[in-house]
């Protein structure tokens, strides 16, 4: 099928991912280009008509996230000053997620902040993956959809025959258990909950597992991994109940600091996470398999520039993602 007035862009933050979805949907990436100066400003160039066009540009604010923020706000006054019709930002990953709250007196709320700037950029409609808290949809002003990662979770875990009474899904904390009821429902499963103190940001400490695990196939899912403390942590704590065996997995996967050393030394056996973030060649590590959200993200684009509900999404293990 052909989409005239559909234009895909990409910037620097995940190239990869954004070829991919051009590929399932069977376009090619629009022309532009970002040139940062030496005194750090950068410039966009966009190098074709987008007169018209409905746009969606494919930006993860990851790190490092002040440029990549930086470079989408650019990006999308470009595109508006160009004439273009809509502005249909694809932000696989939302950077600033975890401040999402006043946790203690005299703090921002630096997510809303970042969802105001986009929203005056001039963006009209937001597609992203598995926020960090789901409310965090009404901190902008224009139409967010909210796709999910445990579908495409729950898939890969069903192939390698991990379903059933012999496996739990285990949440790492308290707000996580959603995320872990709805990877438990597709795979037939009960869950855990891990109640835990986290004495200041990026420390954790394990304080009761709730939930049989013993002799359980234990999967950990959480929405993301930042230095990989507390899923390591967790894991361990599931192997010394008695788990048989610990994987693990995350939507995204930042993996700062010494995240990949935890990993290997840990009890995961599997570590599974989607391409929301691009992962540089320092990340890898042979307990860590990636799997790809751009078939997902590409039926999502079809379907709402063709004015189609996106909730069949939401449900299946495997969605007929378009093929044209």
């Amino acid at each position: 099928m052909s989409y005239s007035n559909l234009m895909l862009f990409s910037l620097s933050s995940n190239r990869e991912l954004a070829e991919r979805v051009a590929k399932e949907i069977g376009l090619h990436l629009g022309k532009a280009t970002s040139r940062t100066y030496a005194d750090g400003e950068i410039q966009i160039n966009i190098e074709e008509s987008v007169r018209g066009k409905n746009i969606y540009l494919i930006q993860s604010t990851s790190n490092p996230v002040n440029d990549h923020m930086m470079e989408l706000l650019i990006m999308v006054d470009a595109l508006r000053r160009a004439s273009a019709k809509t502005i249909n930002l694809v932000m696989p990953y939302y950077g600033y997620a975890r401040q999402d709250r006043k946790a203690k007196a005299r703090e921002p709320i630096t997510s809303k902040l970042v969802a105001n700037m986009i929203s005056v950029a001039g963006v009209n409609h937001i597609l992203t993956v598995d926020l960090h808290a789901a409310q965090i949809q009404g901190f902008f002003d224009i139409p967010v959809d909210h796709l999910l990662g445990a579908p495409l979770i729950a898939d890969y875990f069903e192939r390698q025959g991990l379903y059933g009474e012999d496996v739990v899904v285990v949440s790492p904390d308290h707000g996580g258990v959603v995320r872990a009821r709805k990877l438990a429902n597709f795979l037939g499963t009960k869950i855990a909950i891990i109640d835990k103190r986290r004495p200041r940001a990026n420390v954790a400490e394990i304080m009761n597992i709730i939930g049989d695990v013993a002799g359980k196939k234990c999967i950990l899912i959480d929405d993301l991994i930042d230095t990989a403390g507390t899923i390591c942590l967790a894991a361990n704590a599931l192997r010394d109940l008695g788990a048989t065996e610990v994987y693990a997995s995350c939507t995204h996967a930042v993996l700062s600091g010494p995240a990949i050393q935890r990993i290997d030394d840990s009890a995961i056996k599997e570590l599974v996470i989607l391409d929301t973030i691009q992962q540089s060649p320092e990340h890898f590590s042979p307990k860590i398999t990636q799997i790809s959200i751009a078939n997902l993200l590409a039926e999502a684009i079809i379907r709402t520039d063709e004015n189609r509900p996106l909730s069949p999404l939401f449900e299946s293990f495997t969605p007929e993602f378009a093929r044209h």
